[in-house]
């Protein structure tokens, strides 16, 4: 039975990888468990397992503009050492990188091989990862970018839309940034999909298909969730100003599966239709 290895286990990807991969022998490891950044503790945790799913990673994005060092030994000192231990050890890599390596002033979706233009510090330090990794496990590395997350198991948009639903009569929510809005249980199912399917190595978008801003996004929660939609109003970006400029245009393409064999990952709306169903989202 193939072996495999969660890092950052209890965030919110990492308790939905734990429950895709429920019927397979997992070691999952929080933050608490492993330090990344830690040579010795990669190596050691890395060792007997056949796969590495990495899904820790340094994410308060605003916080990096004046935290990048640290931002970078999470987001990529810890891919490299890492792809260096399961290198070492035989065992294939799967890190999870983001939307925000490109600068978001396209108008089409991004290919996988598209260059890289990071706007912000957190996706400097995501771009550098994903080189790293490249550089070191050409062979046996998928690195897959995903963007606008949301599940049951932590704090993200869809919940705090919801919490401000039981406290404010309306919410203001931009329509100048778009998107797709991915549900974690989707994502979690895909990547086990991708190492299943021994799909070739290299760059995958794991985003739900489809696009939204983060307007549409919300009065699409709102629906689903039996609340009047028309308490969602368009604002725009000047209205929330933040330490970390956003990319404007987040929407991935997925011409890296139809490569590998396998269709894309379902529309946005499909997943956050599903993702209620299950429970993912409450108010």
């Amino acid at each position: 039975m193939t072996r495999y290895l969660i890092t950052g286990a209890s965030g919110m990807l990492g308790q939905d990888l734990q429950h895709a991969l429920r019927d397979a022998e997992v070691t999952a490891l929080g933050r608490a468990d492993l330090d990344i950044t830690d040579p010795a503790a990669v190596d050691a945790a890395v060792a007997e397992h056949d796969v590495v799913i990495n899904s820790a990673a340094y994410t308060k994005v605003d916080d990096a503009e004046t935290h990048e060092a640290e931002a970078h030994a999470v987001n990529a000192t810890g891919p490299e050492l890492l792809a260096r231990a399961a290198v070492r050890h035989g065992a294939k890599l799967v890190t999870v990188s983001t939307d925000y390596v490109f600068d978001g002033h396209g108008t089409a979706p991004y290919a996988e091989d598209a260059p890289t233009d990071p706007i912000n510090a957190y996706g400097r330090t995501k771009a550098a990862g994903e080189a790293l990794v490249r550089e070191i496990a050409p062979d046996s590395s998928y690195i897959v970018r995903t963007a606008w997350i949301y599940g049951a198991h932590g704090p993200n948009f869809a919940a705090t839309m919801l919490r401000l639903a039981g406290s404010h009569e309306t919410v203001s929510v931009v329509t100048d940034q778009v998107g797709q809005p991915t549900w974690t249980g989707d994502l979690a199912a895909r990547i086990v999909e991708l190492v299943e399917s021994d799909a070739p190595a290299g760059t995958y978008h794991g985003t739900n298909s489809g696009q939204a801003s983060w307007y549409d996004f919300t009065r699409a929660i709102y629906a689903e969730m039996g609340l009047d939609p028309e308490r969602v109003l368009p604002t725009d970006s000047a209205a929330f100003v933040r330490p970390a400029p956003r990319p404007a245009y987040s929407v991935l393409g997925h011409d890296g599966w139809s490569r590998a064999g396998l269709a894309p990952m379902r529309d946005w709306r499909d997943a956050l239709a599903a993702a209620v169903q299950a429970g993912a989202l409450t108010a």
